[in-house]
């Protein structure tokens, strides 16, 4: 059964109507995207432009408008000596930067790591080098910036903080990493005077941005079972802060609200995902590692609603966008579900049935206006009519 015929049967004949309510303003091609790689690749909005990434190396502002290129550059490695010379022949895009994580925009500077545990600082108007350091472990969470520090998280469990001004180091600190955890990493937020990050030992840290001085810690969920896969609490989401407290979520089944000030535990529900979850109001939009998607109040963690039509899909995180929320899937669909009610109101086919066509990353959006990408580089804008 193709997914086109799968969809049109979720869908009922009011619903299909809301389908002609959209509106794609752009389509373009950014290098060759993630392919079949583990890299949540998100672009960043800022400046009347749209910050985009490839994993091999490219890296790319559009205009928001209209996505026309306003600068772009090439991290890729190529040589003229020796084995490396080769492989640069074999394959003519050179040898992969391996960027991986997103974007991060501030202060018309534009921050992203790679694999290979080198992080950039762009100008954001021109694209051109700031600076760039080696941090020693690869970075596959986009950095957060605050105070003069960029904060950075590496898969071998070490949070980083760099002097914006030229990248060096001021302070570092290592956490112990389980025997096996999962393929990804928490972004860190800082914000504060705090950065704040999520753990593969299932812990919510926050450190002092100043110093990297942990101001405390607290175990969301512990890890139960005999075997290490049981064993899996990663908390691979970005933490949301808001009204004073933080709201995450662990691998194994935890989504948990945690004063911001004191590290307590104000109330745990059992719910699992490795994506990242969203705030609208006072809703958090979950989406779990079977692809369900709940609303939950903020406030208590009562469910709001659930919706399990899209079960199986290897849903994106979701993101909200006025009165909808929006996820994307493995066969390149964006979907719309009220708010509200949680009901399926919109969709739109970005990439084809093909897995390197796949919505792989949570879509972005600013000023009323959906961003996503594909697996194979394919960037949209899309937008909702009135």
């Amino acid at each position: 059964m193709t997914a086109c015929s799968t969809i049109s049967d979720w869908f009922s004949e009011e619903e299909e109507i809301e389908v002609r309510r959209l509106e794609a303003l752009w389509e373009r091609d950014v290098g060759d995207g993630v392919g079949n790689f583990y890299s949540r690749l998100q672009p960043a909005i800022a400046y009347g432009n749209v910050y985009v990434g490839s994993r091999q190396g490219d890296v790319y502002a559009l205009n928001q408008d209209s996505g026309k290129v306003v600068w772009e550059r090439n991290f890729a490695t190529y040589s003229n000596q020796g084995f490396l010379s080769g492989l640069a022949t074999l394959w003519s895009s050179g040898i992969s930067a391996k960027i991986a994580g997103g974007m991060t925009v501030t202060a018309n500077t534009v921050y992203f790591g790679t694999e290979d545990g080198l992080v950039y600082a762009l100008n954001a108007e021109s694209g051109e080098t700031v600076w760039q350091i080696d941090v020693r472990g690869e970075v596959l969470a986009a950095p957060s910036v605050d105070a003069g520090i960029v904060v950075v998280s590496t898969g071998a469990g070490s949070l980083i903080g760099l002097q914006v001004s030229d990248g060096s180091e001021a302070w570092r600190y290592d956490s112990d990493v389980p025997p096996l955890s999962l393929r990804g990493i928490s972004s860190p937020v800082a914000s504060n005077g705090g950065a704040i990050v999520g753990t593969a030992a299932g812990k919510l840290q926050v450190n002092i941005i100043d110093t990297g001085v942990v101001a405390w810690e607290a175990a969301v969920t512990t890890p139960s079972g005999a075997t290490e896969l049981e064993r899996i609490v990663d908390i691979d989401s970005k933490p949301i802060i808001f009204g004073g407290n933080i709201y995450t979520i662990s691998y194994d089944g935890t989504l948990a609200a945690v004063e911001l000030r004191s590290g307590r535990v104000v109330w745990k529900r059992e719910y699992s995902s490795y994506q990242s979850i969203a705030l609208k109001g006072n809703a958090l939009f979950v989406v779990d590692n079977k692809s369900n998607i709940y609303a939950i109040d903020r406030r208590n963690g009562v469910e709001l609603w659930s919706q399990g039509r899209l079960k199986g899909r290897n849903l994106t995180g979701a993101a909200p966008m006025a009165d909808y929320v929006v996820v994307g899937d493995q066969f390149g669909f964006l979907h719309w579900l009220d708010q509200q009610e949680g009901t399926l109101v919109a969709r739109y086919q970005l990439g084809g049935d093909d897995e390197d066509e796949a919505i792989f990353s949570t879509p972005v959006v600013a000023n009323e206006t959906l961003y996503a990408t594909t697996r194979d580089g394919v960037i949209a804008a899309v937008k909702v009519k009135p």
